[in-house]
Formats: structure tokens, sequence, C-alpha cells
């Protein structure tokens, strides 16, 4: 599966990632509708964006969460009942809430951030399914 994996040390808090994720799924450049985060922490900037880990799977109430072919942690926005467990849950804080939506969202790996982002602090990776991915 593939996914977003990050350089902290590479990044200098231009949020181009943010951007590019916001306008391309929400058609807005708004950071609170950003499926990735960069944050100041002293001094440097930490980037968070969900590493596809699947541990929202399974307290989903509804089942609206499930890996995809691609191996993917997707949610299924006609499923969802916008509970917000998987928010909560999140080990990662990847999981996002925003304003004015009924369902949450996060990182699909579609590879806009890492393209937007000047600094190379994101790529591609490639890693195994952590658990076993969609048929």
């Amino acid at each position: 599966m593939k996914f977003v994996h990050h350089y902290h040390v590479k990044c200098d808090g231009t949020r181009a990632c943010e951007k590019i994720c916001s306008k391309t799924f929400f058609k807005n450049e708004d950071a609170s509708f950003s499926a990735i985060k960069v944050e100041p922490k002293g001094g440097k900037f930490e980037i968070n964006v969900c590493n596809q880990c699947g541990a929202c799977i399974d307290v989903c109430p509804v089942g609206a969460i499930k890996r995809n072919k691609a191996g993917i942690v997707a949610i299924d926005k006609k499923s969802c009942v916008g509970c917000f467990v998987c928010v909560g849950f999140c080990p990662t804080k990847s999981m996002r809430r925003a304003d004015g939506q009924r369902e949450p969202f996060k990182c699909v790996s579609c590879g806009a951030c890492v393209k937007a982002c000047p600094n190379k602090a994101l790529v591609m990776a490639e890693a195994e399914c952590t658990t076993e991915c969609a048929v």
C-alpha cells in the first residue's frame, strides 16, 4: 500500500501541503479542511498525516471504515453516521473533523501534498498492509 511519509526536519512551515489538500478535496484553502496538518513545535515544524494503520476500522460502529483494494483506509460517506468515534480514537490524531461536515475525513494518500511540498518533506512510501487488504 502507498502512504504519505514525512520528514519533519525538511519542513519549513510553508503549509503548501495543507493548502493543496483542502483545495483538492473541499475546493478551498482552509487548513481546517486539510487531512494533513503542519504545527510549529520547538522552533521546528511537525507534520501529522494518516499512516494508514487501520486502527480506526474496528472502532467504527457501523462498519463505514474499510481498507480498499489498494490498502488505503477509506470512509464510506454513505454508510457513515457521523458519530466521530474514529476521530476520538485515532492513535495518531490523523482522523479529522471540520465545522459543517457531517462525517470525518482523513488522508487517502492521493499524493497531491507530496507534489506541492517545495522542500520534499513529504514522499510517497510503500509498505505491506498492516491488516489484510480488501479484495
